[in-house]
């Protein structure tokens, strides 16, 4: 794939992006004080790294088949109740931060999909955007549970 001017500036904004992505699930991940919540974002950090590996093989020019399906949603069981302990605070302001975060990337892949010409690569940006998604539906899941999301 021959990349234009726009599409190489585009990536380079992504890998940006997606390299804060890997940074910040990582940081939380040690940070987070709810076993669960640290799962979660070691795991998503695991899948944000594949998407930084993607769009750093799309700069070269080569497009990878997207993966297989979304990530499985997990269940969470709450940790936190009504009452806001110094725990919950914490673990709540990492969670409103990552899903600030996806708000971000998917709103930043949306734009990318349409500037692309080539098809194989918008099904790969798009692929990528849907496991974004996930990623805010799970953080927005285990906020729920844990009355922390109003």
């Amino acid at each position: 794939m021959q990349l234009t001017q726009k599409e190489t500036g585009l990536l380079k904004d992504l890998k940006g992006q997606e390299k804060l992505c890997v940074d910040k699930y990582t940081n939380h991940a040690s940070c987070a004080v709810d076993p669960q919540l640290k799962s979660l974002f070691s795991q998503i950090a695991q899948t944000e790294q594949q998407h930084l590996d993607t769009i750093t093989k799309m700069e070269t020019g080569s497009v990878p088949t997207p993966g297989g399906g979304s990530q499985n949603q997990p269940t969470f069981t709450a940790v936190y109740g009504a009452a806001e302990t110094q725990d919950k605070q914490a673990d709540s302001y990492l969670c409103t931060d990552v899903l600030a975060t996806e708000k971000h990337a998917s709103h930043l892949y949306d734009t990318c999909i349409f500037e692309f010409k080539d098809e194989n690569a918008r099904n790969a940006l798009n692929h990528i955007q849907k496991e974004e998604q996930d990623h805010g539906k799970m953080i927005y899941d285990y906020m729920a549970a844990n009355a922390m999301y109003s």
